[in-house]
């Protein structure tokens, strides 16, 4: 398949839907990002890589990250963390209060802001430095040696994190967070703030794409139970509360965030990353989300 071909017709298609949308300008370091860039990379399972757009362009990748958390918890706790976090859509916004008063400090899922605190404060009973576990990890999955933390964006996040706070102490009244909360809320910021290209980005999901194994080395991430766990839970609940429509129209796992980014994979063939900041209302890539629809129905491939 001629995916360059493929890449580039997208490309072309998808350019009136680039200016449109919102860069997530609650978060101040980011409504400066230029809403005019587009940039998206598939990269098979076998190595072969295929690339159009701004692709050696730098941008956070905000709650995609969570994808990365939710391994490395999944991995050290196992089932264990189910006690904590649930695995349902929650059909409310992603940072929602509401649901979670409802039910009693338990988050639906790990890609909500609830959840995804409640795996950061995991990640401090399975690491003495959980901000360098997660960083090295990073690196080693999407060989990007010099991805790092962005401190301006975290620190943006951060005087501006009043909702994640509030989600923070909700959960710790609930003893749903068991560290410090500042610690916890720093870390979360900080893995929000990481930055890479979707070259980076399409690599480091290829694990998901071959069963928890990373193809570059070989070195299994996940086993093989639990990739296909992750990649179920992307697909119900990797868009925010636009998970079904994502499912409908793309028919991928896949995680997005505010940052314009989209992950998603093909088990078995290939990782696919896109990236424009202009936001829909749900706050996931308008021209990202237009590009992995045609990605599908160009190539034919999807998991359904």
């Amino acid at each position: 398949m001629d995916y360059q071909k493929i890449l580039e017709s997208i490309a072309e298609e998808v350019k009136p839907l680039v200016k449109k949308g919102k860069v997530a300008d609650y978060i101040p370091a980011l409504a400066k990002v230029d809403i005019n860039q587009f940039a998206m990379s598939v990269i098979t399972i076998d190595g072969a890589e295929f690339h159009t757009g701004d692709t050696k362009m730098n941008f956070s990748i905000q709650s995609i990250s969570k994808v990365f958390t939710f391994a490395l918890a999944f991995r050290e706790l196992q089932d264990r963390i189910w006690s904590r976090v649930g695995r349902e859509p929650s059909g409310n916004p992603f940072n929602s209060l509401i649901q979670l008063e409802k039910e009693n400090g338990i988050p639906r899922n790990p890609f909500i802001n609830a959840g995804a605190l409640v795996i950061t404060d995991m990640l401090f009973d399975i690491a003495d430095n959980p901000r360098q576990k997660l960083l090295e990890t990073i690196k080693l999955l999407s060989g990007g040696a010099d991805i790092s933390y962005n401190k301006l964006i975290a620190e943006s996040e951060r005087a501006n994190g009043f909702r994640n706070a509030a989600l923070a102490n909700f959960l710790k009244s609930h003893q749903n967070i068991k560290h410090d909360i500042e610690e916890v809320l720093n870390l979360y910021f900080c893995h929000c703030s990481i930055e890479m290209n979707t070259r980076e980005l399409a690599k480091s999901f290829l694990f998901l794409a071959n069963g928890g194994v990373n193809p570059e080395d070989n070195h299994q991430i996940l086993t093989l139970s639990q990739s296909k766990r992750l990649n179920a839970m992307m697909t119900t609940c990797g868009s925010y509360d636009e998970a079904g429509d994502f499912a409908f129209r793309v028919g991928l796992p896949g995680k997005s965030g505010v940052g314009g980014g989209i992950a998603a994979v093909i088990p078995g063939k290939l990782a696919v990353a896109v990236w424009s900041p202009g936001l829909n209302a749900k706050g996931n890539s308008l021209a990202g989300i237009k590009a992995l629809e045609l990605f599908t129905t160009k190539t034919g491939v999807s998991v359904f």
